[in-house]
């Protein structure tokens, strides 16, 4: 009996090392992912600042950036930033409804800020401000519709997160994801930030 209650519990740490090896290998790879897209943004970013004067005689930032949408657009990516933090929060106090109900508010954020950057983009090209139009806009649709490819599937992965934690609990793998996403999504929130300054802000000005 002793024997197979300590094989039995042998079992479970070979068991429990083996999840947690997965988790770091996958944190590892993750982290990996997370360098190469900053490397693409900062190409996309470099890309952007040598067209800027690349304007063709066409429009630039002065004419087709309006301050509000942006501001908008920050202030939902900022608290969408702040809400995946509660959410993280109450994935480390065992509270599964809370954190999908923070996870529900931070998707809401997200498709917000999508939908602004849909909007300004659809208005862009029916002003013949579109990507053909010279190499500034051309730079300009590629850099910001990059992005918006990443928010979005940031989103696709809130609602399966969400699901998730919803429907099997708060589990080390569930914890482990969330841990994961929210440095995407972080992530996302400070490219943003870097946008903001090179992209919206010298046009504004």
């Amino acid at each position: 009996m002793t024997d197979a209650v300590v094989t039995a519990n042998n079992g479970d740490e070979i068991e429990a090392e083996a999840a947690r090896r997965a988790i770091e290998e996958k944190t590892y790879g993750f982290w990996i992912g997370l360098t190469s897209d900053a490397i693409v943004f900062a190409l996309l970013c470099a890309i952007f600042v040598a067209m800027a004067h690349g304007t063709a005689d066409g429009p630039a930032g002065d004419t087709l950036f309006r301050l509000p949408r942006i501001f908008a657009q920050t202030v939902l990516l900022l608290a969408s930033s702040a809400t995946f933090g509660f959410a993280g929060v109450a994935i480390a106090a065992g509270r599964s409804r809370r954190a999908v109900l923070w996870l529900g508010v931070t998707f809401l954020l997200g498709l917000g800020f999508i939908s602004a950057e849909i909007a300004e983009l659809y208005s862009m090209a029916a002003a013949d401000a579109g990507p053909s139009r010279s190499g500034y806009l051309s730079a300009f649709f590629t850099l910001i519709g990059t992005y918006g490819a990443h928010v979005s599937v940031g989103l696709v992965w809130i609602v399966l997160l969400g699901c998730e934690v919803g429907l099997r609990g708060i589990t080390p793998f569930a914890t482990s994801r969330v841990y994961r996403l929210g440095l995407f999504w972080h992530f996302l929130v400070i490219v943003w930030i870097n946008i903001f300054s090179l992209v919206y802000l010298p046009g504004l000005l």
